[in-house]
């Protein structure tokens, strides 16, 4: 597995609307395997193909981030349990919304609080390429519906006020001027 850059915004890389996986192949789950290393190193609970340069409809998602209860003498072990969604979509959402403030790896140390449909219905194709179905809730529904806006080249900050929108490119373009 290889560590890949994340493409950070304001890279217009970020804005393009990704192409459908006609296939699941060795090749896709070896990208699928790099973008779990990538979210892994950055530290991140979710990453979008399109992050690291591939347009196409994948994403993987670890909600497990927290280390396994620790007995005394016992070094603790980090929990991962790997979520691959492969040309995702949502096929149902609840009216019910809640707000989650959210972060992104492509706009690193900036977060805003972002409105959702709290539950989703959601179909995809997994590692092997096998059809899911599943309802989802909570963080994960949060998690997928971002990483499926990177799909559609919209950023989370797209869904904020005209405002706080300003506020956060403003901070990216400066921070992009300091980088150059």
């Amino acid at each position: 597995m290889t560590i890949r850059p994340i493409i950070e915004a304001p890279d217009p890389r970020l804005r393009v609307v990704s192409d459908p996986v006609t296939a699941v192949d060795d090749s896709l789950r070896a990208l699928m395997d790099d973008m779990l290393a990538t979210m892994y190193a950055a530290p991140g609970i979710g990453l979008a193909a399109v992050q690291v340069g591939v347009p196409r409809r994948v994403l993987v998602i670890d909600l497990q981030r927290s280390a396994a209860p620790v007995e005394e003498g016992v070094e603790p072990v980090e929990v991962r349990e790997p979520h691959y969604f492969v040309n995702p979509e949502i096929v149902w959402a609840s009216d019910e919304v809640g707000a989650y403030n959210e972060g992104c790896l492509s706009v690193p140390e900036l977060f805003g609080d972002v409105v959702r449909p709290l539950r989703v219905r959601a179909r995809w194709l997994d590692y092997d390429g096998s059809p899911r179905e599943e309802e989802l809730d909570g963080l994960m529904a949060t998690c997928l519906q971002h990483e499926m806006d990177h799909l559609e080249g919209v950023l989370f900050f797209d869904h904020l006020s005209k405002l706080k929108r300003d506020m956060i490119v403003k901070k990216l373009t400066k921070a992009q001027r300091r980088a150059a």
